[in-house]
């Protein structure tokens, strides 16, 4: 492929792999900025993470006004939501309008499968092999391919022997999937479980879910937003973009919240703020108080008034004794945010199978078995969670200078300096990438944040007249270390979490995200832009 690359001239000056919303937008970016710019995606459709998860109840867990776009005022003042979490459908929606509204579809190519991108140093450019055998040559690459967009696949013994209908959550039929009177298990209690409880046993005839390690749930409190709402929302949108750029979960939080210790308040004044935030909902119980993720003791305070939450809501009290069995610290894996999922286990056609001591043994042709029992069922849904930030990348046969491999280069754990760029690989990008905030939180605003940064080191580059970016090898060294420390700082690691990759099997154990938040981590980008994108060679 590098002869290749030599020997042809450019198709484009930037392949963007993804068609979500990172891909989408960084196509906008670029085409204002003057670059010609392609997007490449193996669906059939835009939509990204929202195209492929169309499991009965997906909806986002951040709320749907601040889960947008912010670059254009006319946007979103035309668009209006219907509810304050919107489901996978509405959001598919937006991106479709987003893409036709803004005229991009003519530079995305669907279907597109990248088998390869291979750097060729001696002309300081790129070759993307698609499947089929069309390869496309560019001077940047930038990959947009998503923090959870490689589904964990099932590797239960006797899968191929079940008679009945097997799912995976991230790759839903895009036809209805019939499951009315049926009897029907579910495997995984992370946010897709959990969404997917609540929605299908209004439907089963018989639904079980498999149940090993119970994650906090926090209520949404959805409701579909009114006239009067929305019209107060958009009037104030501006100022509400500008303070959530500043903020570290990307969006305002609720004055509600206490910048106090949860040690600090008797224990009344504690579950007064508690009860007040559980009322608003969403995902922000876990900033109650300002230490809730840095002392342990401050955690246990609120974790103990979510058991308390859940015994009180659940009727059986071996039910209750699973779902409330944690073995981490509330917040510390992302917390699940619900519609109604403890209530569901009060349902007659609904029972929790806990297999944390008994666990399953193998998928049978009738059903599943675990080592005390067997469990008849029509249909089993896996919901097994990602591959989390990496997998996406380290499929993609991503090969840098001297022949190196990403596998290779992240044989030990990810390492990417600001989240957005990799030593040895120049003039390759990616958005919202390790070391960046990313997946803790709003995704949305931060793929702004990276991909109008992304354009900025480009134009940068183009005009000091160079045509090769790379980041620095000691410098991203650096700021992996101190992604980690700053980590290490916190209750985060005590988990077993997919930010730290522990759900997948032979994956180095390293806290990926910047728990900084959004509006530091601004000043950091900030900071290197500054000073000439310092951490960065331009030859």
């Amino acid at each position: 492929m590098t002869d290749l690359a030599a020997d042809r001239q450019l198709d484009h000056d930037v392949i963007i792999v993804g068609a979500g919303f990172a891909g989408l937008y960084m196509l906008h970016r670029l085409r204002s900025a003057g670059f010609s710019a392609r997007v490449l995606d193996a669906a059939d459709g835009v939509g990204g993470t929202w195209y492929w998860n169309r499991y009965p109840g997906a909806r986002c867990d951040v709320q749907s006004f601040d889960y947008s776009y912010s670059f254009s005022d006319e946007l979103q003042q035309d668009w209006t939501w219907s509810e304050r979490y919107a489901t996978q459908p509405e959001i598919l929606r937006y991106i479709e309008h987003v893409a036709e509204r803004f005229d991009l579809n003519r530079d995305v190519q669907l279907g597109a499968t990248v088998l390869g991108a291979t750097f060729d140093d001696a002309h300081s450019r790129w070759t993307i092999e698609l499947e089929g055998g069309q390869h496309l040559v560019s001077t940047y690459v930038v990959m947009a391919t998503g923090c959870l967009s490689v589904p964990k696949r099932p590797s239960f013994a006797g899968l191929s022997d079940f008679k009945g209908e097997t799912y995976i959550s991230g790759e839903w039929p895009h036809h209805p999937v019939q499951l009315s009177g049926k009897r029907v298990g579910i495997i995984g209690t992370g946010s897709t479980g959990i969404q997917l409880t609540t929605a299908i046993a209004r439907e089963a005839g018989e639904l079980l879910l498999f149940h090993r390690t119970p994650n906090f749930s926090l209520p949404a409190q959805n409701r579909p937003l009114d006239e009067e709402f929305t019209r107060e929302l958009k009037s104030q949108y501006d100022q509400r973009r500008q303070e959530a750029r500043t903020t570290t979960r990307g969006y305002p939080v609720p004055p509600i919240l206490s910048d106090l210790s949860a040690l600090e308040v008797e224990h009344e004044q504690r579950l007064e703020v508690y009860e007040a935030v559980w009322r608003n909902g969403g995902p922000v119980f876990t900033s109650s108080f300002a230490d809730l993720l840095t002392n342990p003791e401050a955690n246990a305070t609120a974790s103990e008034f979510v058991r308390g939450k859940i015994s009180s809501i659940v009727q059986d009290p071996a039910t209750v004794e699973a779902l409330t069995r944690f073995d981490h610290p509330l917040g510390t894996r992302r917390p699940c945010v619900d519609t109604g999922y403890y209530e569901t286990f009060n349902q007659p056609n609904v029972a929790l199978v806990d297999v944390h001591d008994d666990p399953i043994v193998e998928i049978t042709a009738d059903g599943i078995r675990t080592a005390s029992g067997s469990y008849d069922l029509d249909v089993i849904v896996f919901a097994l969670g990602f591959d989390a930030m990496t997998g996406a990348l380290l499929r993609m046969g991503i090969t840098g200078q001297d022949g190196t491999t990403l596998p290779e280069r992240w044989s030990d754990g990810p390492s990417a300096y600001l989240g957005v760029a990799m030593s040895g690989f120049p003039n390759l990008f990616t958005v919202t990438g390790p070391g960046s905030p990313s997946v803790l939180t709003n995704m949305v605003m931060a793929i702004e944040q990276h991909v109008d940064w992304i354009t900025g080191i480009l134009e940068f580059a183009r005009d000091q007249g160079t045509d090769r970016v790379e980041a620095d090898a000691d410098t991203e060294k650096l700021w992996t270390q101190h992604v980690v420390a700053i980590a290490d700082e916190t209750l985060f690691p005590r988990a077993n979490s997919w930010w730290t990759g522990a759900n997948i099997p032979g994956k180095p154990r390293v806290f990926m995200p910047y728990v900084g938040g959004l509006g530091q981590f601004q000043q950091v980008l900030d900071d290197v832009r500054t000073h000439g994108y310092e951490g960065f060679s331009f030859s």
